[in-house]
């Protein structure tokens, strides 16, 4: 296996896994208006012209998942369950340029 799969290999099991530990508490929803606003300040899903689905809505979470070329891999919770918030904000902390 090349490096740099490997690597995409990692990320995509940290997605998977959730990447964090917490005491057994269920984690605070990051699915909030302010979260959408940064998801969308870095994955824009309108057209440039003021059309674009509502943030945080299923049709805006799968235009989200197609920018970031997630669409169709099978690799993220159900889009209408919180822990695909904390899936997709942990891949934009990944690939932060």
């Amino acid at each position: 296996m090349k490096p740099n799969y490997l690597l995409a290999g990692l990320s995509i099991g940290c997605l998977l896994a959730g990447c964090s530990s917490h005491n057994g508490k269920e984690p605070k929803s990051m699915c909030t208006e302010s979260w959408y606003e940064y998801v969308e300040s870095r994955v824009p899903t309108g057209d440039g012209m003021g059309h674009g689905p509502d943030p945080g809505s299923l049709e805006w979470r799968s235009v989200v998942e197609f920018r970031l070329d997630l669409r169709d891999q099978n690799l993220l919770p159900d889009r209408s369950s919180n822990s695909w918030c904390k899936a997709i904000d942990q891949f934009l902390k990944a690939h932060d340029e």
